[in-house]
């Protein structure tokens, strides 16, 4: 029988990796109701608290009476409207690069540049661990596509060695599972070698790491030249919606002309721009968040190792928990729902088989007092689950 679908869903719920959808019934925060029920929330990407920023709304509301609901067009055609174009310079501005280009979503700035970039001839060198849409622009370019070990630059090395054509090494910056950050001084040093170039995708560092918030790439000091290609996010951090890809005046210029995701889609919605704008102005200003965001880290690292938890080595708002069996990891994240806190259960196929995990994500929106309570309900679930084995 063709599309047997039944079965396909059957044998994920039988392998407990079936996903379903939480309803969120109220605006992202710290706190959340989902499902018809209050939580502490641990599992959101809004790592600096301003997804419901009340300046941030407001931005948002004005850009809609100025500028209406939606883009009408693809940037090309009549879409790409002056909120589009401010948040493009202030991008570039931000990242310290020539120009910006802004896209809908973070999985289509990713496919943008990878394809318009390479194709038939060339190469793409990929970590292993890097982000699905990555991995599929890769796949979709056309190009001799290979995945080196995660953050290892001798094997890297290897794969640059039997490269041909143009050569793009692609890396996410930290690595969204694991909350790792990858070692781009090292990296970028054997792409070089090559004449190879970088592209760094820091959905999760921009904004948050660096001493402005610049990510990864300010984090380790690296510029234009080391990592021509720069994709972020703002989704995450920003709290808005959307991602761009900075980088030099030609490559931004190659992106509008060849990369079909921007051609052929319509712009974000112009009011989404205006708050973009308003989030990066609080982003620059209120350096607290980081400061804060990064005392949550450190304080959860120390709870999480006395409490005897198996911790990833990460240094980011992303402090993943590893369980290994998926139907464990359900059943942990289960418990810690019936404490009243939210944190998600990743298995596989994200993560890879036996590596099933909590995947705890912290905001600067989270006080203190709310840490402790996950740390307590964490001990508490922890100890339920050693007692019944």
């Amino acid at each position: 029988m063709p599309f047997d679908l039944q079965s396909r869903l059957a044998a994920r719920r039988a392998e407990h990796l079936y996903r379903q959808r939480p309803l969120l019934e109220s605006p992202q925060g710290a706190e959340v109701l989902v499902d018809g029920r209050r939580l502490l929330n641990f599992c959101s990407n809004d790592y600096l608290g301003l997804a419901n920023h009340p300046e941030v709304v407001r931005a948002l509301q004005q850009g809609a009476a100025q500028w209406g609901a939606g883009g009408g067009a693809s940037h090309l055609v009549i879409g790409h409207s002056t909120p589009h174009h401010q948040v493009e310079e202030a991008l570039a501005e931000f990242t310290g690069r020539p120009r910006a280009l802004l896209f809908s979503t973070g999985y289509m700035a990713n496919l943008a540049a990878v394809t318009a970039l390479v194709g038939q001839g060339d190469t793409v060198l990929e970590d292993r661990l890097n982000h699905a849409s990555l991995l599929d622009a890769g796949l979709l370019s056309g190009a001799r596509f290979s995945r080196y070990l995660h953050n290892d630059a001798a094997s890297l090395a290897s794969r640059l060695e039997k490269a041909t054509g143009d050569t793009l090494v692609v890396t996410d910056g930290v690595f969204s599972m694991d909350g790792d950050l990858a070692d781009l001084p090292t990296l970028c040093a054997e792409a070089r070698k090559r004449d190879a170039w970088v592209m760094v995708d820091d959905a999760h560092g921009f904004g948050t790491l660096g001493a402005s918030g610049g990510g990864v790439v300010e984090h380790f000091g690296l510029g234009l030249e080391d990592v021509p290609v720069l994709v972020g996010t703002l989704g995450k951090a920003f709290g808005t919606s959307g991602a761009f890809v900075a980088g030099s005046e030609a490559l931004i210029e190659t992106l509008i002309q060849f990369a079909r995701p921007y051609i052929y889609t319509t712009s974000q919605s112009p009011a989404v721009a205006c708050a973009t704008l308003k989030s990066l102005e609080l982003l620059r200003d209120e350096c607290w968040r980081r400061e804060h965001l990064n005392r949550l880290i450190a304080r959860f690292r120390e709870g999480a190792a006395q409490i005897g938890l198996n911790l990833m080595d990460s240094p980011t708002a992303i402090q993943p928990l590893l369980i290994g069996e998926s139907a464990e990891a359900m059943r942990f994240s289960a418990l810690l729902r019936e404490r009243g806190i939210l944190v998600g259960a990743i298995r596989p196929p994200t993560v890879p088989a036996g590596s099933a995990r909590l995947r705890v994500t912290l905001s600067a929106a989270h006080s203190e007092a709310q840490l402790e309570r996950l740390l307590e309900a964490l001990a508490a679930c922890h100890a339920q689950l050693e007692a019944s084995r």
